[in-house]
């Protein structure tokens, strides 16, 4: 592999890895919020356990997460220097606010949740989740508005060689960007969902006494997950309208269209290869769509089952089922993001930059070494994320500790 090769699939590492993390957390943190908002309005002591042990999940996630968001931020700088200083001034515009949302506000919200159980008022403590929650999908736009503006360039100029922003309002506009938005957000909500209904459903299976509060963490689950996925993919059934003519090409498998994106992209630009690759592409493409096919006939399927109380108790199979079907939704979140960013290859910032031109100067024994140390962190982080996150599951809610008071010592008479 060449250097621009090897750089793009320590991004693609990097930046997939990551992408796992969000989608978990997105939905684990909507799916809490939903929670704890019964917990507040029934005062029902079950649905309260219930946010405190799917809560406990959701932060040990987001944590591991922040982890490797920083350490491909690091690595974008490290080997994309050709981009940030093409196209920083605008599309890092995006990034900075999402800095903001994530890293101040988000956070602040998250921790004064994690720390002010019995200190707060119930309803400023509900408020509180509900906030983690919007800053969190809020986060996930800011950075959708930066990749869209990668996918579909608008509203800037150029001064010198380099982009500014010249609209800032059709940069958040830009469809490629809101329609991915609603895309994400369902995926998302689709993994949280199943998520949750395959850990309840392997408890269910084990027949631990915490029977009555794992059968309405599967029916929460379920019913959070079959709409998501009629959701998800009815906005990427729209999002094929705003794909590149070479993406949508490479996709079909049109040879006359490919030529003729390809000679469109010779006119404008001059020779080169301008096509995506074609099998990557569609390979990606086909992966996404049949596991979210699998994903809501199954979805569809529990919907039903759940309905049925002896079923929800003691329908093994059914439980070895949701349970295996938890890695899914994360390989359909892989492939879509596959599909779109190998698709507008051979592009950094479509029709603008290329990739090998969006490249730091780096030799090739630079970018193989930081490769591989990139690789083993990335690798370290994800055995660890779920090795806590199996640890915490398997254990249940007798173990959480998330909002448990503390044991204070009994004071001494002397």
């Amino acid at each position: 592999m060449d250097t621009v090769d090897l750089a793009r699939l320590q991004f693609a590492l990097t930046a997939g890895a990551h992408f796992m993390f969000v989608a978990l957390t997105l939905g684990l943190a909507t799916l809490v919020a939903v929670v704890q908002t019964r917990a507040t309005l029934s005062r029902s002591p079950l649905h309260l356990r219930m946010t405190r042990f799917w809560g406990q999940l959701y932060i040990i996630n987001y944590a591991m997460g922040i982890v490797t968001g920083l350490v491909m931020e690091f690595q974008l700088g490290l080997s994309w220097s050709g981009l940030t200083e093409f196209a920083g001034n605008v599309f890092g515009s995006s990034l900075a606010i999402e800095t903001l949302v994530a890293f101040f506000v988000e956070s602040t919200f998250l921790g004064l949740w994690i720390f002010g159980w019995d200190k707060l008022n119930r309803w400023a403590h509900l408020a509180l989740i509900w906030g983690v929650t919007a800053t969190a999908y809020a986060s996930a736009f800011w950075i959708l508005i930066a990749n869209g503006f990668l996918q579909n360039p608008l509203g800037h100029r150029t001064e010198n060689g380099v982009l500014r922003i010249a609209d800032f309002g059709a940069m958040v506009a830009n469809p490629a960007a809101l329609i991915a938005f609603f895309h994400v957000a369902g995926g998302a909500l689709v993994t949280g969902g199943f998520f949750m209904a395959g850990v309840s459903a392997w408890h269910l299976r084990r027949r631990t006494a915490e029977q009555d509060f794992f059968r309405k963490s599967l029916r929460v689950g379920i019913v959070v997950a079959l709409p998501a996925t009629l959701f998800t993919a009815t906005f990427g059934g729209i999002g094929f309208q705003t794909l590149q003519p070479a993406k949508s090409a490479a996709f079909a498998g049109n040879a006359e269209r490919l030529a003729q994106a390809q000679a469109e992209m010779v006119a404008r630009h001059g020779p080169g290869d301008y096509l995506p690759p074609v099998g990557l592409v569609q390979a990606a493409g086909i992966t996404m769509m049949t596991v979210f096919a699998v994903l809501l006939f199954l979805a569809a399927l529990s919907f039903l089952l759940m309905l049925f109380r002896p079923v929800v108790r003691g329908f093994r199979p059914w439980h070895w089922l949701l349970t295996a079907l938890i890695p899914l939704p994360f390989v359909a979140m892989l492939a879509g993001w596959v599909f779109r960013e190998m698709g507008r290859q051979p592009w950094a910032v479509y029709g603008l930059l290329k990739t090998s031109d969006a490249m730091s100067p780096v030799s090739h024994a630079q970018i193989s070494l930081s490769l591989t140390g990139f690789a083993a962190v990335f690798a370290v982080l994800i055995v660890t994320n779920y090795w806590l996150l199996a640890r915490a599951a398997r254990r249940g809610p007798e173990a959480v500790t998330l909002g448990e008071r503390p044991v204070r010592p009994p004071v001494l008479a002397y």
